[in-house]
């Protein structure tokens, strides 16, 4: 459906009793609520447990809890746990947790079976592979990455390569292919790059950038954090080397969800991780004093899973298996398209996030110089989102559970703040510890 005429309701019938929003006549809450009611996707909001009121675009940096994770985690915890006790390691298999999770996440990656598993965090993850990869690339040094991405992978990078005599990280300061041209010599071992950048939301060629890398002797890292559960993802077709994920953003896995970890199957045999737990082991209950790694992924499992925190994102891959991508990308660019045509015109706002649809993740960046406290005002309003320094305001889009109606009301609301200047008041300048 197209964006038509003007919404003739009175005020009063509309979503937090607001006026229109008289800049954009051509863009109507009515005929957003028509596009909600063709939506494919509606249905999904109700796997969600959401507030009855406001609009929560912060999917990006924290999922939305799925209805049916506290039962499944109280399954766990009363019966597994409380009734099965140490028998539930083999009995409610979870000792093979780990592997079984990464299957399911595969598909929404683009990963055969086997090349998948679910541990740890994304920061010891990126570890791990990162260190494989330079010993996969003897008598390379050199890691390139993003000057501009997500610090963990910065600061990753570096503590590995402080710890192999003679290794660097070296930051590019864009990632475009003539920069990566100008890097990519015989010293390049592995390049680190995120699939979607966290500020702005810019979403890179994989497939491009996998390829160059690829043919310069070099190992591709993918962080596909921001991209995971937003858009489809495909490993295997781009050529990637390895990967790494967290599953609490899109994917609704819950704060501090255990993360996950990709590596190519041709090179599982030869790749050594340095964190040798005995998870890791071709034999963990041999109890050898000697570290023998076992044969395929398992080799990057370091220790004991937590077993609760993958129970919760057991429960949320329960819908993601039910999500068509295709469907999800398509929602997520026309959500992304519908705020970007709202927002753009209101003062003091510049749209950072790409027009492009092949260039743009499932977030909406906006910078604007007093950007802190005007989304703190427009969380106590109802519209939640976040801010990352020195001044973007980032906004993300859940298509599972975020409708078209909600945009709208997210760009009205945000209007109204930048109107009445209300952000000035103290309150909405104190800063917390997280932004």
């Amino acid at each position: 459906m197209s964006i038509g005429p003007d919404d003739t309701r009175p005020d009063d019938a509309r979503p937090f009793g607001s006026r229109p929003l008289g800049s954009r006549p051509g863009i109507t809450r009515a005929q957003c609520e028509a596009l909600d009611a063709a939506d494919p996707l509606a249905g999904f909001r109700a796997d969600f447990t959401l507030p009855e009121k406001g609009v929560y675009l912060d999917g990006n940096s924290l999922g939305a809890l799925p209805v049916r994770t506290a039962e499944r985690v109280r399954e766990v915890v009363e019966e597994e746990w409380g009734r099965e006790l140490i028998r539930s390691w083999n009995d409610a298999g979870w000792f093979e947790q780990p592997y079984r999770l990464g299957g399911r996440i595969a598909p929404l990656v683009g990963a055969a079976a086997g090349q998948v598993v679910v541990c740890d965090t994304t920061s010891v993850n990126l570890f791990k592979v990162l260190a494989a990869a330079l010993r996969l690339r003897p008598g390379r040094q050199t890691v390139l990455g993003d000057g501009a991405a997500f610090p963990t992978d910065l600061y990753i990078a570096e503590g590995v390569t402080s710890l192999v005599g003679g290794a660097r990280s070296v930051l590019l300061p864009s990632t475009g292919a003539e920069e990566l041209e100008r890097h990519l010599d015989g010293d390049v071992a592995a390049v680190v790059l995120s699939h979607v950048d966290y500020r702005t939301g810019e979403l890179l060629d994989m497939a491009a950038i996998t390829a160059q890398v690829r043919a310069a002797g070099a190992l591709m890292i993918w962080d596909v954090c921001h991209s995971v559960g937003a858009l489809p993802v495909e490993l295997d077709a781009c050529g990637a080397d390895f990967a790494v994920g967290c599953t609490y953003k899109y994917l609704n896995g819950g704060p501090g969800s255990p993360a996950f970890l990709y590596v190519a199957e041709r090179h599982q045999g030869a790749a050594e991780q340095p964190l040798s737990g005995w998870f890791g082991h071709a034999r963990p209950f041999a109890f050898e004093p000697a570290y023998a790694p076992t044969d395929g992924i398992g080799r990057f499992l370091t220790s004991s899973p937590s077993l609760l925190g993958q129970a919760a994102l057991g429960a949320a891959l329960d819908v993601w298996e039910r999500a068509d991508l295709r469907a999800v990308r398509a929602k997520s660019l026309a959500l992304t398209d519908l705020f970007i045509a709202l927002v753009e015109p209101l003062d003091g706002i510049e749209v950072v996030t790409p027009r492009e649809h092949h260039r743009r993740g499932s977030q909406v960046a906006l910078r604007h110089r007093d950007g802190y406290p005007v989304v703190q005002a427009l969380i106590e309003r109802g519209v939640i989102g976040d801010f990352r320094a020195p001044d973007l305001m980032r906004f993300g889009f859940t298509p599972l559970y975020v409708s078209y109606a909600q945009v709208w009301d997210a760009a009205q609301q945000l209007a109204e703040v930048l109107e009445s200047g209300e952000w000035h008041e103290e309150r909405f300048n104190r800063r917390g510890a997280v932004t």
